[in-house]
């Protein structure tokens, strides 16, 4: 099924930060794995952040937490286009999170808009051209790995090392991603890019950097899709800050205090499990920028 290319544009040039719900129908993910396996239960969830608010459901059927073993692909194919028939029934604009073209394509002939490659374009060569030929929305995502992990105790520690430098690293890696899905036939306009936080940056010193220059991402010309929601790095700075051992409610807050200041920078959207919540910091972070952006237009004067 070819996208609706006005809607398609709408989505991707949307003058607000969007809130993308993330449904992750796996057994092993971080947070939330097994509670939305089942096909019922995975279903209401989905519809749940509707309710809240959520402008994009994005599906995922196999974890990419470091270590996570990967599924088959007729577990995937069929978790993501069960829950995406239903979702769609709703009138949901669906986000696929994907690495395979098999699956990609199976869901974009139900109907879904955007396909959410975490490898961004490297674990599946015909993913992109998948992309190409339904000409739909595609957020390409750093990452050094495939769920390799590390032979030492820190997951990634392998592939987290970054010499130049972790913002001038993994903008350049992502953009020679970006490079290469062009290449394959997808439009430069329906590219959303995504620095990729805790994928390969295990620590604090690899995400804050990234979140601190969102706005250096977007002057790539490519909107930008941030996914901190609940990350470990997120723990970790809850530890600093006193938090003995942070509750996932703990982590959920503070993902939503960086909702509100990635739409006070201009992210394209967030990813999140807690809809209600960063709907509600996304709504003050827009509102926030128009009134920043407004002060210093009038200054200007």
């Amino acid at each position: 099924m070819m996208a609706d290319l006005k809607a398609l544009r709408s989505l991707r040039n949307a003058d607000h930060t969007l809130v993308m719900g993330v449904l992750n129908i796996t057994e092993d993910s971080f947070s939330d794995g097994g509670l939305w396996l089942d096909p019922d239960k995975a279903r209401e969830h989905g519809s749940a952040m509707l309710d809240a608010g959520a402008d994009i459901i994005d599906i995922g059927a196999e974890s990419t937490r470091p270590g996570a073993k990967r599924v088959s692909e007729a577990d995937e194919l069929a978790r993501v286009t069960g829950a995406a028939k239903a979702l769609l029934e709703r009138g949901a604009v669906l986000s696929i999170d994907t690495t395979r073209a098999s699956v990609a394509a199976a869901a974009l002939d139900e109907g879904a808009q955007i396909i959410n490659d975490v490898s961004g374009g490297t674990l599946d060569a015909d993913l992109p051209h998948v992309v190409a030929e339904h000409d739909c929305l595609y957020i390409v995502q750093h990452w050094r790995g495939w769920l390799n992990g590390s032979k030492g105790a820190t997951p990634d520690a392998d592939t987290s090392v970054y010499h130049g430098g972790v913002l001038h690293d993994v903008r350049e890696e992502l953009m020679r991603q970006v490079d290469h899905v062009l290449d394959a036939g997808v439009k430069p306009e329906r590219i959303i890019i995504d620095p990729g936080l805790g994928f390969s940056k295990p620590g604090i010193e690899h995400n804050l950097p990234l979140l601190a220059a969102l706005e250096s991402f977007r002057e790539t010309g490519y909107p930008v899709l941030i996914g901190q929601s609940r990350k470990r790095f997120i723990s970790a700075l809850l530890t600093d800050a006193g938090f003995s051992e942070p509750t996932m409610d703990d982590r959920d807050n503070a993902t939503a205090a960086f909702s509100a200041l990635c739409a006070e920078h201009g992210a394209w959207a967030v990813r999140v499990h807690d809809v209600a919540r960063s709907r509600a910091a996304v709504a003050v972070g827009d509102l926030w920028r128009r009134n920043r952006m407004a002060a210093a237009q009038a200054n200007r004067r």
